[in-house]
Parts: C-alpha cells; structure tokens; sequence
C-alpha cells in the first residue's frame, strides 16, 4: 500500500516525484528519450511540484559541477547545480557515482554491463529518498534502464511508493543471460529468477516493470493501441494486453523554450509566424553549412537514428527516384547501423549537389536543419512518439510521416482546399509511400496560396509540455488516490 502524501497532508496541491532515467539533457543524450525526460520534469517542476532526476554519472558528466549529498545503494548521489538559469523552477538532478554506472566510454555498453549499471540506478532509486531526507511520493521510471524499480519495490515490500513506468520504445527492452543474477546476487531480484524460468534462462527488465508498475504509459495513445497488437508489441503484446487497464497513450511535449525559431541559439537568424522572412535566411545558411548549392527549390530535412525502426533503408532505396522525379535537395543528419551510414554517404557521394550527408550526431545541425528545410521526412515503420515532426512544425517546416504511432497523432494530412491540415501523412513503408508522401507535398510547395495556409497551420500547432504535463499530474492523482484509499481500514 502506498501512503499518503506529505506527511498526511492531502490538501497540499504539490506532488514531490523522483524520475528515474538513463538519460537526462543536457547531461546525457543519445535521442529522443533525453528530450522528453527533461521536458516532462521541467514542465512539472514549472507547475509547483517537487521534481527529482537521477541518473547515472557518466564520464560525459563529470565536468558537471556538483556537491555531494549522501550515498544510496552503494553509489555516492552528487547533486548538480545550475543545470537552468531560473534555478526556482527547476527540478534538482542527482548524479549516482560508482565504478559500474560509468563502465564503459559511452552511456550505454552494449552488452552485461549494462544490466550491472541499471540494476545499481534502480536500486539508488528505491533509496534516495532516505538519502536526502526526503519522501517521493510517485517513482516514476523510464524505459528498461529503471523499470526494475517496480519489481524491487515490490520485493523489498515494506514502505511501497506508487510507482509509474514510462515506455519510450518497447523495441528496447534491456534482455540479458541468467548470469547477470550471479553478477548481481540479492535476495530482492528474485522476479528476475522468477522470470528466468518462464523465458528460457534470459532476463527481460522492461518485460518485468510492465508486470509490476503501478501503471503504464507510453508516448502517444497511438502507439498505446498498436504495442497490444502482436505486429508491433515486440514479445510483450500479452503482457500489455493483460496489464491493458493500466496502460495509458500520453504523447510527449516540446520545450519551446529550446525549440523555437524566435529565440533557438543556434540558428544565425529567428523568425516569427508573422514574419517568416528570416527563415530563408536560415535555409540558406543551412545550405552553405552543408555545401549544397543555394536555390528556390525544395530541401527536405532528415534527422534520425539509422535504424531499421526509422525506415532508413527505404529511405535510400527511394532516394535515386526521387531525384529523378523532383527538384528536391535532401540535408540529412544521423548515426547507426553501418551498412545505412555507408549507403547514405555514398549517395551523397555520387550526388552532391542534391544530397548532403552528415554521419553522427551534431545538436546545433540538428536545430539547423529541422528550422531551415521545407520538409522533414519521417518514415519510420513504427515510432512511439516521434520529436523530430513536433520540433519542425514549430519551424514551419513540413512533416512527411508515415501514419503510426505518435506520428499519426501529431500530423494531420493537409487538405488544401478546407486549409486543414499540418503535413503529408503517407501510410506504407515502402518506397511507393515515401515517394506519394513527398510528391503530394512538393505540389503544396509549388501552390503558394497554399504552402502559406500549410506553413501557418504548422506554426500555430501547439504541442508545449503545458498541455502535455497536466495528463500526468492527472494520472498521479488516480494512482496516489488509489493508494490512500487502499491504507484505510
């Protein structure tokens, strides 16, 4: 049972909430999910409540200033300062240091010691309370990497918090050998034995937090409903079905104090959807940052991970008909699997004043294409939520999405002659579907009447944390309500 919050206080409005997270800007970031972590906390913390992060101390951290304040699970917790210039409303971030949190040049490993790292943060978590003197009323945990915490919680038995698992990407699901548990020795994994039984000797952490969180959400009521399907629920589709009255579709929110063309540091010029002079600007910029030649035509942006989840491979297949049928110039930005590296750059390569590859990750690039293109292109087989078309829209610049997930929840398909709509949503992941997507929007493009209507509809589009954070504080209220009413006689 869980209990009251504040000391028995229940007319105090505030929550006190720890987020439990691998990843967290700008400290730690490899996508999407660093993005969303902060702009739910900072979003809370804006709206009164008593917001806590923890994460690992990464070597990329380490130059973070911070002050010691206790130890929880073995782990020194170092607080950050001055992660926001309005200290007053922001959530307190804790470091937890130790030898296996930081046990590899990069966030994740890839391999055992990834499960080492997350199961001492997920044990830090149930403790950092007691650390700090201070008692969370919700853990809320984040994708594979913390969604232990539930089923630690529930072991260790005594003092339960309610506890709210987030999936980001049910793609990922931290899977692991039995020898972990050897690794890992405690009394308080023993789901993990248990689990070890039912799936032939591996561990599944996201599998086991799903069993015992409290409740479920995930990032878009979209990919809410297809994660229950057994085309995209990854092996887990009975498990959520199961769990289906606790699972909820939130989509994530955008911080627009990082992401708007008035006020983004790195781009060299801002605009307003009033005036949206300075935006050719941008593109021009961008064109020279990139070594395209500057023209009147098309660009359309790409910034992804190049993986087989974003469609990249058909991306590449679609890329030689699409110069052929159209004047488009492509900016393309990304990380991943090495055979999409190689395709793309050789594309580039062969096409250079049409294509403009850039491997790896570069955040102000990112900024600069997503603000400076025409289109963004998102093709992505499926996607949890998507960042990439919310960030665009705010730039006036105009998704091509495939209808799933948080995509089909964000995009509408744009009816010029209603003036409804934000973007070209296509519905196969192929290359006939990329290539109907972008033709359709190049002709909105060559219509200026209505590229302008399409251009303020997707500037008027307002996916702020504002509106999003109110479905969460909503959801802690049922399950702290739940809680109170459970600790009664």
């Amino acid at each position: 049972m869980h209990p009251p919050r504040h000391g028995d206080d229940e007319t105090d409005p505030r929550m006190k909430i720890l987020m439990a997270t691998a990843e967290y800007a700008p400290l730690a970031k490899t996508g999407g999910l660093a993005d969303a972590v902060t702009g739910l906390a900072r979003a809370l913390s804006d709206r009164g409540h008593d917001v806590r992060v923890l994460l690992p101390r990464y070597a990329e951290a380490r130059t973070a200033p911070v002050s010691t304040v206790g130890r929880a699970a073995g782990a020194e917790i170092l607080e950050v300062r001055r992660l926001d210039a309005d200290e007053s409303a922001s959530p307190r971030v804790y470091l937890a240091d130790a030898p296996e949190l930081a046990s590899s040049a990069s966030i994740y490993a890839g391999d055992e010691r990834d499960a080492a790292s997350f199961i001492r943060l997920s044990r830090a978590a149930l403790e950092l309370g007691k650390a700090l003197g201070w008692r969370p009323d919700v853990l809320h945990c984040h994708d594979w990497h913390t969604a232990l915490v539930p089923a630690l919680a529930e072991a260790r038995g005594s003092d339960r918090r309610a506890t709210l698992l987030t999936v980001h990407n049910l793609g990922y699901q931290g899977i692991f050998g039995e020898q972990v548990l050897a690794a890992n020795a405690a009394a308080e994994l023993e789901p993990l034995r248990a689990q070890r039984e039912r799936t032939q000797h591996t561990v599944n952490f996201l599998d086991l937090g799903i069993r015992f969180a409290d409740a479920i959400t995930t990032v878009s009521p979209t990919y809410a409903r297809e994660i229950q399907r057994p085309e995209l629920g990854m092996g887990l589709d009975e498990t959520l079905r199961a769990r289906g009255d606790a699972l909820t579709g939130i989509l994530n929110g955008v911080d627009y104090r990082l992401w708007s063309p008035e006020t983004d540091s790195f781009l060299g010029a801002h605009f307003t959807r009033e005036a949206t002079d300075g935006k050719g600007l941008v593109k021009r910029a961008l064109e020279a940052e990139l070594g395209l030649p500057p023209g009147d035509g098309p660009l359309i942006g790409c910034v992804t991970r190049l993986v087989w989840q974003k469609g990249i491979d058909v991306l590449a297949a679609a890329l030689p008909a699409l110069l052929d049928a159209t004047a488009a110039r492509f900016a393309l930005l990304g990380s991943g699997e090495p055979e999409l590296e190689t395709a793309l750059a050789d594309l580039a390569r062969r096409h250079p004043a049409r294509i403009a590859f850039r491997r790896g990750y570069d955040e102000g690039l990112a900024h600069r294409i997503l603000a400076g293109s025409d289109f963004v292109l998102v093709p992505s087989r499926y996607e949890p939520c998507g960042l990439t078309q919310l960030y665009a829209l705010r730039y006036g610049t105009i998704p091509i999405v495939r209808a799933t997930g948080g995509l089909a929840d964000s995009v509408r398909h744009f009816d010029a002659s209603a003036g409804t709509g934000n973007g070209s949503v296509f519905e196969h992941a192929d290359v006939g579907g990329i290539l109907w997507g972008v033709t359709t929007a190049l002709g909105w493009y060559a219509d200026a009447e209505a590229w302008r209507t399409l251009v303020d509809n997707a500037m008027a589009a307002d996916f702020s944390w504002a509106h999003q954070a109110p479905e969460y504080e909503a959801l802690y209220e049922r399950m702290l309500s739940v809680s109170r009413r459970a600790s009664r006689p």
